[in-house]
């Protein structure tokens, strides 16, 4: 593996009972890119982006991170090493605020041992206030300033979307799985979710994979681009090459 690939999956299979849900996908991430993974419902995207986050192990093949290999590992482990994952449908805590929930994000808070908490108060509070101070940048980056003290149950669709990313970001993380980002998002609010990430990807060099169901926002915003059906890698490569390949408009028409 060269230094230029931050995230592998290397010969991954995945089955569901007689299903074969990933079928020898590999794929290598280098690290700054927009990787985007496209393809008909049912390809196997969604299976792979679990796989890769930790929430499926794999039937045969592996995954590394940084040249580590990292199949075995479960979801939290992984995101201690520097991957990080979105949902389709978000998966923020409703009955706290936004604020709260970026608080959240970061692992291994003093405040969270009962003898540091006790003994190591005034490192505790420290730690608390360089939190805080990097949740507040996170909602001024997201302009999710002025809902700091709603309820995250009360956002948007969008909004939601925002505060997920953001509390991702939280964690300091290397690479980001993206999936379906912009799935509810209206226009406008999805054209700036991408453009945010184009910014934290060229500013703060994280690396994101995109699984994304809006075909042109896929080959205007990433490169590579990866096609997946039936369960199968079909074709990989820019977007322009992708898109003038017959085996894309196969997986989405039929032959």
């Amino acid at each position: 593996m060269d230094d230029e690939t931050i995230l592998r999956a290397l010969n991954v299979e995945k089955r569901f009972g007689g299903l074969q849900a990933v079928d020898g996908v590999s794929l290598d991430v280098k690290r700054g890119q927009l990787t985007g993974i496209i393809g008909p419902n049912g390809a196997g995207k969604t299976t792979l982006f679990n796989v890769l986050a930790g929430f499926f192990l794999p039937d045969a093949g592996q995954v590394f991170l940084k040249g580590e290999d990292v199949t075995d590992l479960a979801p939290y482990e992984r995101s201690w090493k520097g991957l990080a994952r979105t949902f389709q449908i978000t998966r923020t805590l409703g009955r706290l605020t936004v604020l709260e929930n970026l608080l959240l994000g970061p692992a291994h808070q003093l405040g969270e041992r009962v003898l540091a908490a006790i003994f190591s108060r005034p490192l505790v509070a420290e730690e608390e206030i360089r939190v805080r101070e990097r949740a507040e940048e996170m909602l001024r980056t997201f302009n999710l300033t002025h809902l700091k003290d709603a309820y995250a149950g009360s956002l948007s669709g969008g909004q939601r979307k925002l505060l997920e990313l953001a509390r991702a970001l939280m964690t300091d993380p290397s690479v980001v799985l993206l999936d379906e980002p912009m799935a509810g998002v209206a226009p406008t609010l999805a054209a700036d979710l991408m453009d945010r990430i184009d910014r934290l990807r060229k500013e703060r060099g994280i690396t994101f994979v995109l699984v994304e169901h809006d075909l042109e926002t896929v080959f205007a915003r990433c490169d590579p681009v990866v096609v997946l059906a039936n369960g199968e890698k079909i074709c990989e490569g820019p977007p322009e090459v992708v898109q003038a390949d017959r085996r894309l408009l196969e997986a989405y028409l039929g032959a």
